[in-house]
């Protein structure tokens, strides 16, 4: 099966397209290469792929692994629909799998058109080449920001998520919708993802764990907000890209009823992909202190604007529909992640 992925030089975009190599699938890749974060660690995500450079870039023919001959990327922002639909034009894919999205809580507070153009207006462009294609295979990422303000716990699919606490997590709930209405009117399978605190060996620079690692390593303080109160249902890549890759090969069906959260009965799904047991922050800062044997200076704050205390997955429905759960323990996955670290950045513990 050729499979598209969005994001493809992103955290998890790079390990699902590992994985889908690996399972024997054709891949195109598609990444506009933004400076969010340091551009340098996603050109280092793509090499690890094979794809070794984006220099001459050529749209028409694009640039192919040279490790893996079922693997092409091409360099493009999900706004320039013309550029898009060249390339479903050329690659024709069975499936198409958005993980593109202008990412961060906070930094939308800051930047918010940022997340206007990425989150709405290129998801828009995406499921719409879907449409036009006629590409019925359509799975995308949402976010558990999307639970906002919500305080029963364990968050389910069947929760009330109308109360966003970010811009962030206001457009992940209008790709559920768009997702819903493409669904209804042209019978595209659409499943969201709503990922729970990810994280992994070649993650995100903005995102707690490397902070708190490189502050550690380089004897720097850290900010740890609303004074350490917060909860967080941390899942480890390798489980998240489990998730994503039995959502791809198993796309929504449609319901053989009509339900509360599905009335139209169209072929849309939702689902958490979280570890299902939430730590608490100085829990999981305890256990970084433990693994590299350092202590941190820490600098208590209040809480941000955007930010909930609390995140904890119902993963019931995952369950019951790929018989999966992730399971990845929060020390193995720390260890994992600070071995990369200090191998990607050649320091000596």
């Amino acid at each position: 099966m050729k499979i598209l992925v969005t994001g493809a030089a992103g955290f998890i975009g790079f390990h699902l397209i590992n994985r889908l190599l690996k399972e024997g699938h054709q891949v195109v890749g598609i990444d506009n290469l933004n400076n969010y974060y340091d551009v340098s660690i996603k050109l280092d995500r793509l090499k690890e792929a094979g794809i070794d450079s984006i220099q001459g870039f050529m749209l028409s023919k694009g640039i192919s692994s040279n490790l893996n001959k079922n693997y092409i990327f091409y360099k493009c922002d999900l706004q320039e629909e013309e550029k898009l639909n060249n390339i479903f034009k050329i690659e024709y894919p069975h499936a198409v799998c958005n993980l593109a999205a202008q990412a961060g809580v906070r930094y939308s507070l800051k930047n918010p058109k940022a997340y206007i153009n990425s989150n709405i207006i290129g998801f828009q462009n995406v499921i719409e080449m879907c449409r036009v294609h006629n590409i019925k295979n359509f799975s995308y990422a949402s976010s558990s920001s999307v639970y906002g303000a919500n305080t029963d716990l364990p968050f389910s699919t069947n929760d009330n998520v109308d109360h966003p606490m970010s811009l962030y997590a206001a457009t992940k709930k209008s790709n559920e919708l768009v997702a819903h209405a493409y669904a209804h009117l042209y019978d595209i399978r659409t499943t969201g993802l709503r990922f729970f605190t990810v994280y992994g060996p070649w993650g995100r620079p903005d995102m707690a764990l490397f902070l708190f690692v490189k502050a550690l390593f380089n004897k720097e303080p850290i900010n740890v907000f609303n004074h350490g109160n917060m909860l967080r249902d941390y899942t480890y890549i390798d489980d998240i890209v489990e998730g994503v890759f039995r959502v791809i090969n198993n796309p929504a069906q449609i319901p053989k009823e009509k339900t509360k959260t599905n009335p139209t009965a169209a072929p849309y799904k939702i689902y958490n992909i979280g570890n299902n047991n939430p730590i608490k922050l100085m829990d999981f800062i305890s256990t970084i202190e433990d693994v590299i044997q350092k202590k941190f200076e820490i600098n208590f704050m209040g809480i941000q604007a955007g930010d909930v205390p609390n995140t904890f997955a119902n993963v019931d429905e995952l369950v019951n529909d790929f018989n999966y759960k992730p399971s990845v323990n929060i020390r193995v996955g720390i260890q994992k992640f600070i071995k990369w670290y200090t191998d990607y950045y050649k320091i000596k513990i």
